[in-house]
């Protein structure tokens, strides 16, 4: 493509493309950049205009495919906190949650049968309902009532230290 051919394109579509652009994006910035990029393909791959479609038709496809493919890329990339959370959390933080811990098994270790073992399944063993009642022969509906029951007897009991 000639120069004068492309400088004639550049300003007979500039405000078209980049008015799409507005549209599909709704930033300023972020629409420039698409007309900037959309011309620079349409110069540097003028072989792939066929003429099936008008100027203006394929320069906005091109628009289109930009701004989608930005999209993609950003959905990709996870956003990095400014701060990075304290995982650690205070030492008291930690004192308490091991003497919640510790009081939780207590709890536990006291909760009869079936209801500790159907409780440890699930929550320990990350098993599901449905294995859970597999595995003491019962249905999936026992093990999640036994499972209820034994969350309120734990509650309880929690309550009552």
């Amino acid at each position: 493509m000639a120069q004068d051919a492309r400088e004639k394109l550049y300003e007979a579509y500039y405000m078209r493309v980049f008015s799409y652009a507005m549209t599909l994006s709704g930033n300023r910035e972020q629409a420039e950049e698409i007309t900037q990029e959309t011309f620079f393909r349409a110069f540097a791959r003028q072989s792939a205009f066929r003429g099936d479609a008008d100027e203006a038709t394929w320069l906005c496809a091109i628009a289109k495919n930009l701004f989608v493919d930005g999209r993609r890329r950003e959905s990709r990339q996870a956003p990095m906190p400014e701060e990075m959370p304290d995982t650690a959390g205070s030492i008291e933080q930690r004192a308490a949650d091991r003497d919640t811990s510790f009081r939780i098994h207590v709890a536990l270790h006291a909760l009869e049968e079936p209801y500790r073992e159907v409780f440890e399944l699930r929550i320990f063993g990350e098993l599901s309902f449905r294995d859970v009642g597999a595995i003491f022969g019962k249905t999936e509906n026992w093990a999640r009532v036994t499972y209820h029951r034994a969350r309120l007897k734990l509650r309880e009991r929690m309550e009552e230290q």
